[in-house]
Formats: structure tokens, C-alpha cells, sequence
């Protein structure tokens, strides 16, 4: 597995070339159903969410190879939102009509349970139904985190956990369920559940804070991609100047 890095000219220019560089569209074209996971934690800007840019230039890009179906899904993670005005607020309600994909709130979808007794932390979860049947793409921003330490591909699948389940007492965030042990909390739910594909908007990188504070500066000015969310995260830890052998969730994904 291979990580692409490319300078950032345009999205749909560089999107394209980092798909290229791992020979994506091959793959691409065998799939049916594909999901995009976006980060819209919340209606901030970019970069603590990801632009609309970004994922139109992902959609360019499977249309010109692919059949598939696409939908883009999010569950927000805002506990004073949903995810319907997220969507509206970050402009993706016109991006879907523009391209004919269908928007899934994850936080409301239809569930299935599953059960690993080997997981410490999740040893059962309740998942969307549609995390099984599609291609997942995962679509995070380059930021640091005050939890995780980094929240990129991995992380981004957080946003299919249903706020039902996985909120409570660690805070009014609708997944605050994972703030008790985060490093081993996503661990767990990309055992469950994890990214098919990741393509990370690192134009800009937020180097303190998950939710604002100083951009890096200069801006990082990169897009990533790779099949291997793991090694991905880890190459955004070393553009963050992180040690990813310090972050639990890259140091052991398979604990």
C-alpha cells in the first residue's frame, strides 16, 4: 500500500492526480454503491470541516470511471444541530442536485448491530446498514485533536456512530460516548467499521485545535490518498509533526 502526496494546484486537478497515483480509478469502476464521508463535524469553515470543493472534485472523478451510485453521508457531531442543516450551511444540498447523489444523515439511518467480544471497548455496535453495502471514502481535513491527537481518516469514521447510542455522560457532543478512552475507542470502530478508500483535504491543517484556533502556517498545501487509512493518518502525523508511534490509535490499529 502507497500513500500519494501531491502539491496542491486546484481540487480537481489535484484530487485526480493523488486518485491517479494509487491507480484508483480501477477499483472505482468495479464498485456499484459509494459512499463519500465528509467531515462536518459542525458549520464551521474550512478547515475544520471539509469543503464542498473537495468532494465535487471526488465526484468528478468516479463519474469519469464509474458507475456506481453515490451518496455522501455524515452524521454531525454539533449537539445543538442535525446534520439536514449542516448540509444546507456548507452547500451541500446544491452539490447533490448538481451531481444526482443522495444525501444520508448517518445519525438517522436504518441499524444493524454487530457483535466482536474481542473489542475492549465496543465489544457490540450499532452501526448504519449502508456502512455494509457501499464503498466507504473517507474525506477528513488535516487537524490536530485535543483527544485523539489527529483526527484524519480513522477518526472521520466517527461520524457513523448513531448519537441513540453513543452520546451520554462525557459531554453534550453527539458521540461523547468515545471521549472516555478515545485512542482505543477508535480502534474499535474501525474494526467494526472502517474506510475503503481515504483522500485527505490537507490544504490548510489546523497544527492546535480541532474546532479552530491558528492554521499551519504556511499552509500545509497538500491532498492525500491511499487505500490504507492507517498509513495515511500516519503521514498527516508527520506533516503535523506528530510522532504517530506516540498516538494510540496509529501506534497499534489492530489492538
Amino acid at each position: 500500500m502507497s500513500v500519494a502526496v501531491i502539491e496542491f494546484k486546484n481540487y480537481v486537478e489535484s484530487v485526480k492526480e493523488a486518485l491517479d497515483g494509487i491507480e484508483a480509478s480501477e477499483v472505482l469502476k468495479a464498485e456499484q454503491q459509494i459512499l463519500i464521508k465528509p467531515n462536518l463535524i459542525n458549520s464551521s469553515r474550512h478547515p475544520v470541516t471539509t469543503p464542498k470543493a473537495c468532494c465535487e472534485a471526488i465526484i468528478q472523478y468516479i463519474q469519469a470511471c464509474s458507475s456506481a451510485q453515490i451518496v455522501i453521508g455524515e452524521g454531525c457531531g454539533d449537539s445543538m444541530s442535525e446534520t439536514d442543516e449542516i448540509f444546507s450551511i456548507h452547500g451541500y444540498v446544491e452539490l447533490a442536485q448538481k451531481y444526482s447523489v443522495e444525501l444520508v444523515d448517518l445519525n438517522h439511518a436504518p441499524l444493524v448491530r454487530k457483535q466482536d467480544l474481542t473489542r475492549s471497548v465496543f465489544k457490540e455496535m450499532y452501526l448504519p446498514q449502508i456502512a455494509y453495502s457501499h464503498f466507504i471514502i473517507s474525506v477528513p481535513v488535516l487537524k490536530v485533536h485535543s483527544l485523539a491527537q489527529i483526527t484524519g481518516a480513522l477518526k472521520n469514521m466517527m461520524g457513523f456512530a448513531p448519537p441513540q447510542y453513543y452520546s451520554g455522560q462525557f459531554g453534550s457532543w453527539k458521540k461523547a460516548v468515545f471521549h472516555a478512552d478515545m485512542q482505543q475507542s477508535i480502534i474499535d470502530l474501525n474494526r467494526y467499521c472502517t474506510p475503503d478508500l481515504s483522500i485527505m483535504d490537507a490544504t490548510i491543517g489546523l497544527c492546535e485545535y480541532h474546532l479552530g484556533g491558528p492554521p499551519c502556517t504556511p499552509p500545509v498545501n497538500k491532498i492525500l490518498a491511499s487505500f490504507d487509512p492507517v498509513l495515511l493518518d500516519r503521514k498527516a502525523a508527520d506533516i503535523l509533526g506528530l510522532r504517530w508511534q506516540d498516538i494510540g490509535h496509529l501506534k497499534s490499529p489492530a489492538s
